[in-house]
């Protein structure tokens, strides 16, 4: 239970506080999809749906995400589906190119040996043409006894064999939407819900949170939170009013697509004035809940691809694992692995890839400097805690240059970044030592301390013992 909160770590909605499980506090996610990380087929084998035990080989990068630095996995979809996942038809059963029941169990107790959460991927607003109560609606036409959920339009004198019009996600003729009205439908996903956090999963991640009414949520979660009170629900939002949905939806968090836009876009422009506005933003949102921050993942353009000038990937990282939040690295970001996604069929496979399947000895040495670069910035992230609701604020900002200032409580630091092409001076009282980038600190510890930055440089500063924070 938080501090503060109710069962399950929540307090009323009349509060405007969200009171998330405690240990989301300490987590620090590695994204996986699983379907592209194993090299799995594109499509499933209807005729024989052959079980390939390939969630061995995830359980075996477990031990490469301990040294990233990361202390929970957040799983893309594992359940059976016809190709990418997000078509769902049987959410009780683990797709078989990835394994059975066995091999899920395997991997929950060799992530949770090792100290890592696992979230899971829960595809609640649609489902595949294949989901077997939308497969009898299309053999046995309006008397199908699941008929009431989906959001049909029959034909006149529609019978059996007749397929009916029907509400799809975003014009996608195979992800079938389901009438979140209907209250059997709330009853299905509450148990599925229930179902894999049992079985001992740690939370979920609610695709297309957004397509979603709020009331939905608001009647499931809570019916999950009372058998499950630490679970942790995020819903991926991608625009509109990030508190209120959280608020009316009873969710822990939503996905922080706003932030995620301003970092790469902000250094591309070289505004900085973007970054600080977007961090205005994020701090009104601390107030209610801490929202999942990230600079990649399964639906967006790798950063080192986004990025126009590779000297800024640091500047990316250093925001994002030390402003507020929960953040997220993407499998291959830690290596700086390069993918454009494309809106196109097959236009998210160079964002999806498969990690070699002997393990982390298959990876190019290449990647091994940025690797070592976020385990830096993840260890600071971890021996600084309080940065899960910090605020920011700058102390300097130009369109190449800002200093900006995280604090919570008694609690600060300073992430300073310089786009420029030549050196950079700033006046920052007090900082008198580098934790993370490159700087040099002169007058340090005293009210006229000064910090030049080199061109295109970056770091991050205490103005003590950055031990004696910690906590």
């Amino acid at each position: 239970m938080g501090e503060g909160g109710t069962a399950g770590g929540h307090v009323s909605d009349l509060a405007a506080t969200v009171r998330e499980p405690r240990w989301v506090e300490h987590v620090i996610w590695w994204q996986v999809y699983p379907l592209g990380f194993v090299g799995a087929e594109p499509a499933t084998e209807p005729a024989t749906e052959t079980v390939r035990h390939r969630l061995d080989q995830i359980a075996g990068w477990l031990d490469y995400a301990v040294e990233l630095g990361a202390s929970g996995m957040a799983l893309g979809p594992v359940f059976a589906s016809g190709t990418h996942g997000y078509d769902t038809v049987d959410h009780y059963r683990i797709d078989p190119r990835l394994g059975d029941a066995g091999d899920f169990a395997r991997l929950i107790r060799a992530a949770h040996d090792r100290g890592l959460r696992v979230l899971l991927d829960g595809v609640f607003n649609h489902v595949g043409r294949d989901f077997p109560a939308f497969r009898r609606v299309r053999e046995l036409g309006p008397s199908a006894p699941e008929a009431h959920w989906f959001r049909l339009t029959w034909p006149e004198d529609a019978g059996p064999g007749t397929e009916p019009e029907y509400v799809t996600f975003e014009g996608h003729h195979g992800l079938v939407a389901l009438d979140h009205a209907q209250p059997a439908v709330a009853d299905y996903v509450t148990d599925v819900m229930s179902h894999w956090l049992a079985a001992g999963a740690d939370g979920w991640r609610l695709d297309a949170a957004y397509a979603v009414p709020p009331r939905f949520w608001a009647e499931v979660l809570p019916r999950v939170r009372a058998k499950h009170p630490e679970a942790y629900f995020v819903g991926e939002v991608i625009h509109g009013d990030y508190r209120q949905i959280v608020l009316d939806a009873t969710l822990d968090s939503v996905t922080q697509y706003e932030l995620w836009k301003a970092i790469w876009s902000s250094l591309n422009d070289r505004n900085l004035f973007e970054l600080a506005w977007a961090l205005d933003r994020h701090n009104a949102l601390l107030d209610t809940f801490v929202p999942l921050t990230f600079v990649g993942n399964h639906d967006v353009t790798r950063i080192a691809s986004a990025l126009t000038d590779p000297r800024h990937l640091p500047h990316a990282l250093a925001v994002l694992l030390t402003v507020g939040g929960t953040p997220s690295i993407y499998y291959g970001d830690e290596r700086a692995f390069h993918g454009v996604k494309e809106h196109r069929a097959g236009g998210d496979d160079a964002i999806r890839p498969a990690f070699p399947a002997e393990g982390p000895s298959g990876l190019a040495p290449y990647g091994r400097p940025v690797f070592r670069l976020h385990q830096d910035l993840i260890g600071l992230r971890r021996r600084h805690p309080w940065l899960h609701r910090a605020r920011t604020r700058p102390l300097h900002l130009a369109n190449r240059l800002l200093a900006l200032e995280v604090t919570c409580g008694e609690h600060r630091l300073v992430t300073a970044l310089n786009l420029d092409d030549d050196p950079a001076e700033l006046e920052i009282p007090g900082v008198d030592r580098v934790l993370a980038g490159d700087a040099a600190v002169h007058d340090q510890g005293t009210p006229a301390a000064r910090v030049t930055l080199p061109a295109h440089g970056w770091a991050v500063l205490a103005d003590r013992d950055p031990l004696s924070r910690a906590g």
